[in-house]
């Protein structure tokens, strides 16, 4: 029963993964991930990545947002978060219901190109 429970929570990751991250061999384009960024997310975290609302994240902060994983950023766009201390959540896709896969992970290209450093 240990194996099957162990099986099960791999298999659920893996699915979980497979809608967050695209596939293997589509490349992460950050030219296209600043023009949705522009479109889909500036309106709340700014141009300058500085948080245009109250509570919304610093992209510029050394061990911010930006300190995770690409995985964990995918999840948190395509599912929607809300960062401690803020009065509202980010919500799925930024509003955005059209994004894709792709398109989230061109916009986590952006971020990391265009803040972290």
């Amino acid at each position: 029963m240990r194996f099957q429970n162990g099986f099960f929570l791999l298999v659920a990751t893996v699915a979980v993964a497979g809608i967050c991250v695209p596939r293997a061999g589509s490349a992460a384009d950050a030219k296209k991930g600043e023009a949705i960024y522009s479109q889909s997310c500036a309106a709340c975290h700014g141009s300058d990545g500085k948080g245009a609302l109250p509570g919304v994240p610093d992209f510029n902060a050394k061990k911010g947002v930006l300190s995770s994983t690409d995985a964990v950023l995918a999840e948190r766009i395509t599912n929607g978060y809300q960062s401690k201390g803020s009065a509202m959540a980010m919500p799925a896709k930024g509003g955005n219901s059209s994004l894709t896969a792709q398109d989230i992970s061109d916009v986590i290209a952006y971020l990391r190109q265009r803040f972290a450093g």
